[in-house]
C-alpha cells in the first residue's frame, strides 16, 4: 500500500549518535529532489526521496568546493547506486554511503533514516 504524502502525519528522523531528531514532515520531500535542512550542533543535511518512496540523508558540503548545495544537486543511478551529483564540479556521491564515486579517497557523511507517526 503506498500512502500519499499529503494524507500522512509522518515526519522524517534522522539518527544523530544514538537518538533520533525530526527533520521535517514527509510531504516536505518532493520525489527527485533534494532539501536541506539545519542540525541542532549547526551542520546541514541534505534529505532526499526517490521516486519509488526511499529516503535518504547526506552531508549538504560540497566537499571539492566547499558550499553548501548537495541538495540542490541532480540525482540519479549508477550500477543500482542511488546518487546525487553536486551542482558545483559534479561529483557524485552515493546516498547510501557518502561514497564520492568519482574520487575513491572522499566521502561524506551520511544519515540513517527513518519515518515516524
Amino acid at each position: 500500500m503506498t500512502l500519499a504524502p499529503e494524507t500522512t502525519d509522518l515526519k522524517v528522523q534522522l539518527k544523530l549518535e544514538d537518538d533520533w531528531f525530526t527533520v521535517c514532515d514527509l510531504s516536505r520531500l518532493i520525489p527527485g529532489r533534494g532539501v536541506a535542512a539545519l542540525l541542532p550542533d549547526g551542520r546541514q543535511v541534505a534529505l532526499f526521496r526517490d521516486r519509488n518512496g526511499a529516503l535518504y540523508a547526506i552531508d549538504n558540503r560540497d566537499p571539492f568546493g566547499g558550499a553548501a548545495v548537495l541538495s540542490r544537486g541532480l540525482t540519479g543511478t549508477h550500477q543500482g547506486r542511488p546518487f546525487v551529483a553536486s551542482p558545483l564540479l559534479k561529483q557524485r556521491f552515493d546516498l547510501e554511503s557518502g561514497q564520492c564515486l568519482d574520487d575513491e579517497a572522499v566521502r561524506i557523511a551520511a544519515y540513517e533514516v527513518r519515518t515516524a507517526g
